[in-house]
Parts: C-alpha cells; structure tokens; sequence
C-alpha cells in the first residue's frame, strides 16, 4: 500500500471511531506545509500556482519559456526553475507532494503521467488531455498508484451547478429530452486562415521549443502556436469543445449524468487536415438512468440554438454568448455563463413560483473551496475526494475528445461502443483515439 493510500485509511478509520481526534489530527498536518510544483506559469498558470500557495509551499517552476520562468522566480523565490517537467521530477521527484499543470492540450498528458508514475497528487488544467486513449490510460494509472485528482473546471464548486441539478431532479421541466449548449469561441484562429498561417520563424531565444513539443512530432517553430493559438490545432489543442466544453458541458454532465454517447453526428464550416474548424454544431446522443434518452447538441464558431418562445420578451439573446437550454417534456430552463449560472425556468416569472409550490431544499453537499487547486490542497491534507477528480473529469474530458472526432469525421452517423472504447463503424473514427506517432525519446508517453 502506498503512503497516499495508507494514510486515507488510517483517516478513515479514525474517522469513524472517533471524530474528535480527526480535526487535531488535520491540524497537525497543516502546520507542516504541503510542497508542490508548478508546470506552466504563464497565463492560467500563474493564476493556478497563485491559488496553491494560499495552502502550500511552492518549491519547483517549470516552463518552456525563461521570461515567463523568470517572473515567476520574484514571485516564489525558494523555488527551483525548470525549462523540461522530466527535469523537475528527476531533480525534485522526492520533495514534491503534488503539482499543477496549465500547460497546452497536448503535453497535458505526459506531464500528468509522469507524477502519477511517481505518485503525486495534480490538478490539470481542463480539458485533462486531447485524446480519449489518454484520458483513459490517465484514470486507469491513478487509481492504481491511489493519488488524490482534480481538474481545473472551477465551474464544478459553484452553487449554480448544484442547484440545476436538483432542480432537474425534482422535475422542474419532466423528463429532459434535449439540451443545447454553445459558446463563443473560438475566439483564436480556426479553419483555413490558421492552416494558411502557419509560416516557420527563427524560434524566440526565451522559448524551448522541444520542450513546447513534448512527445508530438518535429516541426518547425511559429508564432502561430505559441503562446495561445495553438487551441485551434489538432495536434496541439482541443478546438472550442475541448476548451469549453468542460466548462459548459459540466452542467449538462453532472446534472444528467450523461456518460458517454452512443452516436455523434457533427456539422462543421471550414475544415482542414490540420487544424479544427471556424464552426460546428455537434449532435450526441445518451441513454441516461434517469431520463432515458437525451439528445445533446453543441454549437460553436457563431452558430446557436434558436430563441426558445418561452423566454421573457425583454431578454437580449443575442447578448447571451454562451449558455445551456434544458428542454423537458413539462418545460423548459436555462443556464447563462459558461458555468452552470442562475438556473431558471422559462418563462422567468415562473421559477419563483415554481420555486415556492415544489419547497426547493438543497440536497447536495456544497462544495468548501472556491478554486480546484485549493480543494486538492484541502482534500490532500483530509485524506478527501476533489469535485472533478479522475472519476468524474475523465468522462467529462472524454465527452469532448469524442465530440471533436464527429469534427473531424463530419458527416458521419459514429456510433461508439462505451464498453469497448471504440467506434463499431468507422476505421477512420478509430484511429483518432490515439495521438498518431510520439517522436524519439518519448517513448514513454506512448
């Protein structure tokens, strides 16, 4: 039994024979600050490492580009700098007891693997990973090595997603039958115009380019990926449902309990071999246990579902750029924001009244911190569960790599085997489940 494991069990027994020494105990352990280590801490990084510190030490920072690596050394200068993860962990591997990772999409996966493999707690920036293959090798390795997971979907720990799912529950709306959900991205280049910009320059002297890389083919630098733009390319990013979609889709996923579809149909405008496209509407279909069939269609570039009747007439739909509408056979809802916000029944004047006659009492544990990589911190020193840990987030984060292969297969009925991990129709589905080559001296990725 590993440390992790016998601990959270030592925890528990005592949980259970006498709470009055859990509480001492859990003190005892936050006098003596938790270490952990930053993977990218640039952008949502640094926000992510700020949000750790308030419960641990930050003792290692790693990031492929010097500047970003430098700003933050003044702001945690006990810490060591590192341009490579494997560095850090070669050096660091036995002072750390977790770390965060905001790095891009693809090298999510590596980075993850390798301090699960040395068995650290993480949280990982959403989506975990850009591939389903990678998202399942992920949870399968730690549950094996018992580490404590989350994901960076801090929609999860709001109110709003809890109250929407008691709401359904009750049968605020009846059966749901269909959802609609869209966003605004992609708001960075998509499509043709992303393919066509792809133009080699010198690489910056304050970029590692072969760490940016990691375990994904050679090419040549560009500014065209690096810092941001890589979201819109296949190897790299996850498209707007990869981005988005564990924020928005969270609410649908939880409240429904959605699981993966059995069939993916998608409508795309402008793709490419390379990179996703400028817009798509993705249809998905479920087989749930306490709606049965659930039809879930997301739109994204600037397509929408259309104005339900029912919304109030001074309600500016336009000026609503991302949200979810919950059609059910007595009603229908709708959440605004890309988390699960203010659910209400629609008409609005309704949901007061609806509000009073079904004597709404809530039914679900609340969560106790604002931010995911706190919540791990937390759940670490309690011997806890995090919201979005593996259990969760691996088919939420998988919902969207399959969504994203009906993009790329458009046109296409897929129907996919939940149990199998495959598609029974389509070959050319298959071999998207797994990135398509790992370059030398990553072979451990693969």
């Amino acid at each position: 039994m590993t440390p992790s494991l016998q601990r959270r069990s030592f925890l528990k027994s005592i949980t259970v024979s006498s709470g009055a020494l859990f509480f001492p105990y859990v003190r005892s352990q936050a006098a003596k600050k938790l270490q952990f280590g930053g993977i990218g801490v640039g952008g949502k990084g640094a926000s992510d490492i700020a949000n750790t510190a308030a419960g641990a030490e930050i003792v290692a920072l790693c990031d492929v580009d010097r500047q970003r690596l430098e700003k933050s050394k003044t702001l945690y200068p006990n810490a060591r700098i590192f341009e490579d993860f494997r560095e850090m962990f070669a050096a660091m591997g036995d002072k750390l007891d977790g770390v965060t990772i905001s790095t891009p999409d693809h090298s999510h996966f590596p980075a993850a693997m390798e301090a699960i493999r040395r068995g650290k707690h993480i949280c990982v920036q959403k989506p975990l990973v850009n591939r389903v293959w990678e998202a399942n090798q992920l949870h399968q390795a730690a549950k094996a090595k018992g580490v404590i997971t989350n994901m960076g979907n801090q929609g999860h720990l709001i109110e709003g997603i809890r109250l929407l799912k008691e709401y359904l529950t009750m049968g605020i709306i009846g059966r749901v039958k269909e959802i609609h959900v869209w966003t605004n991205r992609p708001i960075w280049p998509q499509g043709q115009k992303a393919k066509d910009a792809l133009v080699p320059e010198a690489i910056p002297a304050n970029l590692n380019w072969q760490a940016w890389l990691a375990q994904c083919p050679e090419v040549p630098y560009t500014p065209k990926l690096h810092p941001f733009a890589w979201r819109g390319h296949r190897e790299y990013g996850s498209g707007a449902i990869g981005d988005m979609g564990c924020h928005t889709m969270d609410g649908p996923f939880f409240s429904c309990d959605l699981g993966d579809p059995y069939r993916i149909e998608a409508e795309v405008d402008d793709a490419t071999d390379i990179t996703f496209p400028s817009a798509a509407a993705i249809s998905m279909f479920h087989k749930t246990k306490a709606f049965g069939e659930v039809k879930v269609v997301w739109y994204d570039g600037k397509r929408k579902p259309q104005r339900p009747a029912e919304l109030d007439a001074d309600v500016d739909w336009d000026k609503m750029t991302s949200g979810a509408l919950y059609i059910g056979e007595e009603g229908k809802l709708l959440t605004t924001g890309d988390h699960a916000n203010n659910p209400r029944l629609l008409p609005f004047s309704k949901h007061e009244d609806w509000l009073k006659k079904a004597n709404h009492k809530p039914s679900l544990e609340r969560a106790k911190a604002k931010d995911p990589q706190i919540e791990l911190v937390q759940a670490i020193l309690s011997g806890g569960i995090c919201g979005s840990n593996f259990d969760y987030s691996v088919p939420l984060t998988r919902h969207g790599a399959l969504g994203n292969i009906g993009v790329l297969v458009p046109r296409t009925t897929l129907e996919w085997d939940t149990k199998a991990q495959q598609f029974t129709n389509s070959a050319e589905a298959n071999k998207l489940l797994k990135r398509a080559a790992i370059r030398a001296g990553w072979e451990a990725f693969a």
